[in-house]
Formats: C-alpha cells, structure tokens, sequence
C-alpha cells in the first residue's frame, strides 16, 4: 500500500512538486518502472516477468534494492527494522552510502526504527545545464532520477518505509576517487562511509568522481551543481591532489594552477555564506625500503593546500598525516587490507590478482571515514553535534582489526580500476 502526501517544494531554479510516501513492506510491492515511479529495484533474474513481489518472493538472506522516482533534494527516511526471526539488516542507499549496518532484531515483535537523511541528485542544473558526468557514471544508482535503498546483510527483515522531503544543513564532497560513491564492489571511499556516523538532522551529498582534479571538477560543471543549491549553514568539503599532480599543460603544477583552483573553491562557497573544509590528499600505500616509512608522492600538492588554508583561514583536516601513521601502523603486509588487494578469482569475472595502492576497500575507507570525522572533531566545526550517539573517538595509530570488520557485500561487481591513480 502507498499514501501519497503532497507538499510543494523549489529546488534551485525549478519548483517541482515532491512528495511523502509510506511502503507497507509486509504487503506486495510492484517492480520499478518509470511508469509507477516506486517499487522493488534491481532485481535477480529468477524474478524477471514478475510485476508484483511479496515477502516470500525474496529469499531469507538476500538483498533487494527499493527505488523511488522523487526531485532533487534531501530527503528523510524512517524505516522499521524487524518482522523476522534473527534478522541482520544493513540499510544503505543511492551508491552504496553507508547508513546503518548490522541492526540486530533477534524476535519476531523485534522492531527497530532507523532514521536518516539521503541527499539524491540528477546531473540537472537548470532548463539548459547539465553536469558533464563521464561514460561511466551513466550506469550510477548516485546520478539518476531515483532514490534508491539497499538492504543487506545475513537476514534483511525491513518492514516499512517513510520517505518525505526535508530542509536541513548539507555536507557537499569534493573530490576524486577516494572520495567518490564507488558504485561497485571491492572499491570503496570515505565519502561513501562517513553517511554511517551523521544523524538525520543533516544530510551528505557526494559530488566527487574518480579521476577528477580541482579544474575538471569544476570544468565538468560539478561546482556550479553544487552552487544552485548551497545556502548559509551548508559544508562544502574538499580533497584533491591524486590527478592534479599528473597535469602538465602551461602554468600546471601546485604552486600556481592547483593554488587557483582552490581560492576558486573558496571564494565560489563563501559567496554562498556557507563554510568550506580542505582534506589534504590521502597517502598512496608505498613504503620506503626500510619498510617502514611512507613515502611522500604527492610533491608540493599538501603543503600547498595547507598553505592556501592558512591563508584564507580555512579549516584543514590533515587527512595525508593521518592516512600516513595509519598505513604505517598496518605494516606493509596487513595494510594491504585497507586497500583492494585481493588474489584472483574473489569476485566474478576475475582472473587476475587486485594489487591497487591507491584505491580503498570497504575496510579502508570506512576507517579513512572515521579520520575526516576525528579531523572535524579536533576542528570542533558545529556539526559534530549531528554525530550519531554510537560514535566512538579513533585514532589512526590504532586502527580497527579488519578481521572484526563485517562488511555485507553489495551485488554490483567491477574489477576494472576506477579512473585516476
């Protein structure tokens, strides 16, 4: 059953009607389609033909998609977790967002209420601009004209959904790869864990994209989408370094073109009246031959980032220092566990080994995700209040054991490298 509640928002230059819904979860549910607008999403191939699902039709553990088409914007989900004998649920949303993971509701009459925030985007701009989103990100659950939830874990038990369109202050991410949504399993980046530690009361809309530099996130309009909507109280976050490096047309390089780009970043956000973060880059996994040192191979880009900050009085988090003590903290060996590093034939379709020091994993990046909140912490920016109660200090010379970590993994599989090293 679905109750519609109509309310009528703006969404930057386009007033758009958006709507409340409420899924009854324990009753059958069409297929998405563009047609109805809501419904089951994604789903296995022994379901192709069907137009309704119910219960019985998802096996005990197994993960489903829920997909709703609704306007640019954040909106509030309410779910209730439970309804079946041992549940383990994992909610997460739109690119493999982080949310809530391993909700235990032992008891039938177990029901559990989560509640969080999903910013959802479409690469619109206004009537003629558009973000200049790359081949590949065509096929990203982030850059489509839904809002789509994943649950997973050993026994997902969801029993309702309520989604309704919110206000709230916005953290914008700026970045490349390791800031990224990565759609796909193994890859992973902060931007996608850091959702796991905020409460609703703010929402986190990821604007990155692998490969990118601070000029071709701007030349790609991601900036200017980012503007349409930014207003006082908003955060716009940015990290980057891995590609601008690589660059070598006329004037490129840190010290002139990379600090350009920056003061464009700052003075573009603080027109806005909203505030702006820098993230020095994150290290590579390359140890020196003692072994135990990293090695810098970003040259002059942190330095400078931290220079431009000092400047302009922008609050930096040192995320290339902390990145550092963690990797070596982990040693050569057990550090490749924060990275995708795997042996052939993990995944599907992979006869080759993953050997990539620069690209996290889940694990990788849902501890690089609790070093940006510790650098927010240690910044004492005002939404530390929005940190969820669960949150725990960490500190990256005593990182978490990967072997506790539990990871549901989604069923969207690429072993081909993200762009950008």
């Amino acid at each position: 059953m679905k109750r519609l509640l109509l309310t009528l928002l703006v969404f930057g230059p386009l007033t758009t009607l958006a709507q409340s819904y409420d899924f009854d979860l324990t009753q059958p549910q069409p297929i998405y389609n563009s047609s109805n607008g809501y419904g089951y999403d994604l789903i296995p191939d022994r379901l192709n033909g069907k137009t309704l699902l119910s219960p019985k039709d998802l096996f005990v553990g197994e993960s489903f998609y829920y997909s709703v088409g609704v306007p640019d914007g954040n909106y509030r989900v309410r779910i209730e977790v439970g309804g079946r004998k041992n549940g383990n649920t994992t909610v997460r949303a739109e690119g493999r967002r982080l949310l809530m993971d391993n909700i235990i509701t032992p008891r039938k009459k177990d029901i559990q209420i989560v509640e969080f925030t999903v910013n959802k985007r479409s690469p619109q701009i206004d009537e003629k601009t558009f973000v200049k989103i790359k081949e590949r990100e065509k096929t990203y659950l982030a850059w489509d004209n839904k809002l789509t939830l994943e649950f997973n874990g050993s026994n997902p038990a969801i029993k309702s959904i309520h989604i309704e369109p919110v206000d709230v202050p916005t953290i914008y991410l700026c970045g490349n790869s390791t800031v990224v949504d990565q759609n796909d399993e193994p890859w992973a980046s902060w931007g996608q864990m850091i959702t796991r530690w905020f409460g609703p009361e703010i929402a986190i809309s990821n604007h990155a994209e692998s490969g990118l530099t601070a000029r071709t996130f701007i030349g790609s309009f991601r900036l200017a989408k980012i503007l349409a909507t930014l207003k006082k109280g908003d955060y716009v976050f940015v990290e980057f370094g891995h590609n601008d490096e690589k660059e070598h047309r006329p004037g490129d390089g840190a010290w002139y073109h990379y600090q350009y780009q920056l003061k464009i970043f700052v003075d573009e956000v603080r027109a806005k009246g909203a505030e702006i973060v820098f993230c020095t880059p994150t290290q590579r996994r390359a140890f020196d031959k003692d072994n135990a040192t990293i090695m810098n191979t970003h040259g002059d880009f942190p330095a400078v980032m931290k220079q431009v900050a000092e400047r302009e009085n922008v609050p930096l988090i040192d995320l290339n220092s902390m990145t550092k003590t963690l990797f070596e903290t982990m040693g050569p060996e057990n550090s490749k566990r924060l990275l995708v590093h795997y042996p052939a034939n993990t995944f599907p379709n992979q006869p080759k080994a993953l050997a990539d020091n620069t690209h996290f994993n889940t694990f990788g990046a849902y501890e690089v995700a609790k070093c940006v909140v510790m650098g927010i912490k240690k910044l004492n920016l005002p939404i530390v209040n929005y940190l969820r109660p669960d949150w725990q200090d960490f500190d990256p010379s005593k990182p978490d054991n990967y072997k506790e970590f539990k990871w549901a993994p989604s069923r969207m599989v690429v072993t081909v490298k993200p762009d950008g090293n």
